[in-house]
């Protein structure tokens, strides 16, 4: 008995070191703790508890508490001192004494649970009925002409509607808030506007284009016999000419043609191509030809079974290039407008020239160093730096696709292990602030990295007199803003309502796939700690949303959503089916989940 009970004291012991290493750190935060808003004085308290608290190796002493049947304080964050206290005060009861010294207990598990309660409604709206968890969702240009998807959106669950500030323009904007507004106001919903600030984006520069050209083939079976024939579209020139089977040429000749018209060209190949006029449209011209074609701007198209002038083909997209890496390939990177091109070699195969591309974001060339990583496409390309000059980078692909990974234009860069010092507002975000004070709910702050960031923003938003009155989501979507996470938070709890984004597919390629899953886990557990909503965001569900058919491991990811206060849907055309489904999941499993609690109700068969 007495070995048990000198265990005991012994753990005793162990939390009382905890909880005055906590004191410590709260006195030394007293000057910062002045600075933070009102409603979130407990929570900023609480927050540097835990971040205190998780200095230690706490394994030892959850093992030890857990064999005693008590809390592991794995679940305590949002209510610390309260917890390391009556934890302590169980210990002593079991071995029959009191504490010597009676310490605050802090926020209560109640009360903890009812500042998060609080603080979420207050960034993110009112919940939907019967789930906590809300929705949020990515709309697309569409939602500025399409009235009905917004209201079908509000009406199967969308409690935020996000607008990203790269895409569009104000115009655009004010019309998709328009429809969100109306269409919540038709259903008595509450619905808030979210817009993004687009950041810093680091992408790959503009690769020299191919030839203005379009390939027209033939559908053919096993046998190759023609089973459908090529499709083109003749278009008037003026017309969209995105379409890869769209034609253009001029509207004064495409209204001569006549069903049944028999037309030739000369293809780039020089080779005697046929088409025959199957349909006549109000403002198009179908053909089929039974041959593979590669057709040009320029081309002449001639009528063989009458008489008519000539027609001639019309500015054709140049076809989009990209660059063909391979494992231990060499790749320049080069500054601003340089065009990039794919690596030029001899006729004995031996390389002349690498390949080269450039890089949206100049100032990287006087962060980097040798030896620092550089990831391409979300990841999908990995390099090493080899050598740093004033207008260039020399890069080693480390890692590419078995067969090489094709690299393109406007294509993701990361830095994960480089400091770039880039701020987080860029002199666009700056105008379409003034925009999103006037119009939306919540800043979404993209490229968030450090405190400094964050007072950056709110330095803008007290030029513009929108301080506490418009809301803040900080996007984590890189390393460092995951490891200044505790400072950020802080910095951001001098407003009054303030929220915190998992931005899982940038981190998981900052971070590496491998500690994804230990990064989202911090930072829910960190914001847990500060009473501060979270979204859970990136590709929830996208592939239901952008093909119609979700796959197993999506809906499994889609209930770990659970955990956050806002789950963050993107754009696609089968988005409403996702909200339909979605739903269904949120409202059903919260009686098995509340945050990171796991609930247990009494088990049912289906």
């Amino acid at each position: 008995m007495n070995i048990k009970k000198d265990k005991i004291k012994e753990l005793i012991t162990q939390i009382e070191a905890i909880i005055v290493a906590i004191k410590g750190e709260e006195a030394d935060a007293e000057a910062v703790l002045e600075q933070i808003h009102p409603d979130y004085q407990k929570s900023a308290r609480n927050l540097i508890h835990y971040n205190a608290f998780r200095k230690f190796d706490l394994r030892v002493i959850q093992k030890q508490l857990q064999n005693l049947g008590l809390t592991r304080l794995a679940k305590a964050e949002g209510h610390l001192m309260s917890s390391l206290v009556k934890t302590r005060f169980i210990l002593y009861s079991l071995i029959g004494e009191k504490p010597s010294k009676d310490s605050k207990a802090g926020l209560s598990i109640k009360n903890g649970n009812r500042l998060l309660t609080s603080h979420t409604k207050a960034l993110l709206g009112p919940c939907s009925e019967g789930r906590r968890v809300r929705i949020m969702v990515t709309l697309p240009t569409q939602a500025a002409h399409d009235y009905q998807m917004v209201h079908n959106m509000v009406l199967n669950g969308m409690n935020c509607a996000r607008i990203n500030c790269a895409h569009d323009n104000p115009q655009t904007w004010e019309k998709i808030i328009q429809n969100v507004k109306t269409a919540a106001k038709a259903l008595n919903r509450k619905v808030k506007v979210t817009m993004d600030l687009a950041g810093p984006k680091i992408r790959t520069g503009n690769i020299t284009p191919g030839p203005k050209v379009r390939k027209f083939c033939p559908k053919r079976n096993e046998s190759g016999v023609v089973v459908f024939p090529a499709l083109l579209v003749l278009v008037p020139e003026l017309n969209d000419t995105s379409e890869p089977n769209a034609l253009p040429v001029g509207s004064d000749w495409l209204q001569q043609l006549e069903l049944g018209d028999k037309l030739v060209l000369t293809d780039t190949r020089n080779k005697r191509r046929k088409f025959k006029v199957v349909e006549i449209g109000e403002q198009q011209v179908l053909l089929h030809g039974t041959k593979t074609s590669y057709i040009r701007t320029g081309m002449v198209l001639k009528c063989v079974n009458r008489t008519i002038a000539d027609g001639v083909v019309g500015e054709l997209p140049e076809i989009e290039k990209s660059i063909l890496l391979r494992t231990n390939d060499m790749l320049t990177i080069t500054k601003g407008g340089t065009l990039g091109k794919p690596a030029k070699f001899d006729e004995e195969g031996k390389l002349v020239e690498p390949a080269s591309i450039s890089c949206q974001l100049p100032e990287v060339f006087d962060k980097i160093k040798k030896g620092d990583t550089i990831l391409f496409d979300d990841g999908k390309i990995e390099g090493r730096t080899e050598s740093i000059l004033k207008d260039r980078i020399d890069v080693r692909i480390v890692r590419a696709n078995e067969n090489g990974s094709k690299l393109k234009a406007e294509k993701g860069m990361n830095f994960p292990n480089t400091m770039l010092g880039i701020s987080g507002l860029t002199e666009k975000d700056k105008i379409d602030l003034e925009f999103i004070v006037q119009h939306a709910d919540v800043v979404n702050f993209s490229f968030v990295n450090s405190k400094k960031d964050v007072g950056e923003l709110l330095a803008e938003l007290e030029k513009l007199n929108a301080i506490d009155k418009l809301s803040i989501i900080l996007k984590i979507e890189t390393r460092f803003a995951f490891d200044n996470l505790f400072e950020i938070l802080l910095s951001a709890m001098k407003v009054k309502y303030v929220g915190v984004m998992i931005a899982r597919g940038d981190l998981a390629v900052e971070t590496g796939w491998d500690a994804i899953g230990k990064v989202q886990e911090e930072i829910l557990t960190l914001c847990g700690a500060g009473h501060v909503p979270v979204v859970w965001a990136t590709q929830v569900l996208e592939s239901f949303a952008k093909k119609g058919l979700p796959s197993r491991a999506e809906i499994t990811d889609a209930t770990a959503s659970l955990k956050a206060e806002c789950v963050m849907l993107n754009k696609g055309p089968y988005i409403n089916d996702v909200l339909i489904l979605l739903n269904k999941i949120l409202s059903h499993m919260e009686q098995f989940h509340e945050k990171n609690q796991k609930m247990l109700p009494k088990m049912e068969k289906l």
